[in-house]
């Protein structure tokens, strides 16, 4: 997403510059030892910078998704010292991430939602966040969005299995969960006619495996794919199944929706910023068998995968694209560039 940001931002024309590669993550509330090299290295990179600007700063600040485990800690002081106005861009606070040394990130994440221009908000989850640390903060919305251009080709048409995809790194977590949920609900369906491809790899591969055992002779193993791989997968297929737990918002569900495919998803957590019932269909958080209900409904209904997955495309290209999104942070940041450091 930092990446599509800085071309959005570019295709307007503006001359977007990577200020810093200072990694300032701290995973661990307690590594004292780390938080005072990463703040030492924030203040020689804040006195790098400085100079760099004494003839001429820059019109704006934007700093990409400031957070308690990586909060920005050069920006906000030297836009205070230059006055350039600051922008944040899917920042997030959690109150209850207000733990040691995390603390003192939570304090600066919220000193820069303070100060900012504007903080522009991915999700509705993150909008209340904010809100809820910064009552008065100035914010603006930006849907996510991909570059769709990929995924536009003709869509390819078939006889036989109705054909479901998945696209997902396979880590432990939240991803090894969406797994688990996905196998347990395909098991219950092993009678219809379907065939799965899972594109993906990851260190829990050969548990993910194991996982889709009962099912090995209706699952095709994609592996790793390029981003032209993929999409030709998805123009493939019919299904996008995906549950979602813990998805920020799922870029792969727009990905998937921009090639016509119809989103059965879990209403979790971000995805329903990027999931409608109008072109998917939403399951309770961790409920299996509504999951899979949902999922045979659009197995053994042909019109409705077509009419969800020409609105998937529609809606997404409209909503979502990098063109909708390039002119909307455009108007943002014009409007930002006036608001007084």
């Amino acid at each position: 997403m930092a990446r599509m940001l800085r071309g959005a931002l570019a295709s307007g024309g503006d001359d977007v510059a990577l200020v810093s590669d200072l990694r300032s993550y701290c995973g661990d509330p307690d590594n004292t030892e780390l938080a005072a090299d990463i703040a030492d290295r924030a203040a020689s990179e804040r006195l790098r910078i400085a100079a760099s600007w004494a003839q001429k700063a820059p019109a704006l600040w934007v700093s990409y998704h400031p957070y308690y485990k990586s909060p920005d800690l050069i920006g906000p002081a030297l836009c205070r010292d230059f006055g350039v106005p600051y922008v944040t861009i899917e920042s997030s606070y959690s109150a209850r991430r207000n733990i040691r040394l995390w603390a003192s990130s939570q304090a600066a994440v919220q000193q820069g939602l303070t100060q900012a221009a504007v903080n522009i908000c991915l999700t509705a989850r993150d909008r209340a966040g904010i809100l809820a640390a910064v009552p008065d903060a100035r914010l603006a919305d930006l849907p996510p969005f991909i570059d769709p251009t990929l995924c536009l080709g003709a869509r390819g048409y078939h006889s036989g299995p109705v054909r479901l995809i998945a696209v997902a790194m396979m880590r432990a977590g939240d991803k090894f969960d969406s797994y688990t949920m996905l196998a347990a609900a395909l098991t219950g369906l092993y009678t219809l006619d379907w065939r799965l491809t899972i594109i993906g790899t990851g260190a829990m591969e050969p548990a993910v495996h194991a996982l889709f055992a009962p099912l090995h002779d209706k699952v095709d193993w994609a592996g790793q794919c390029t981003p032209a791989q993929v999409a030709d997968h998805l123009l493939q297929s019919d299904v996008y199944v995906w549950p979602g737990y813990g998805e920020a918002y799922g870029l792969a569900y727009l990905e998937a929706q921009a090639a016509g495919l119809p989103v059965v998803a879990q209403r979790v957590a971000g995805v329903p910023e990027v999931v409608t019932e109008t072109r998917g269909l939403l399951t309770p958080p961790g409920d299996v068998p509504a999951y899979r209900a949902a999922i045979a409904s659009l197995i053994t209904d042909a019109v409705l995968r077509q009419r969800l997955g020409q609105a998937a495309r529609t809606e997404v290209l409209a909503r979502h694209s990098f063109q909708a999104a390039s002119a909307r942070l455009q108007g943002i940041l014009a409007a930002a560039e006036k608001v007084k450091a």
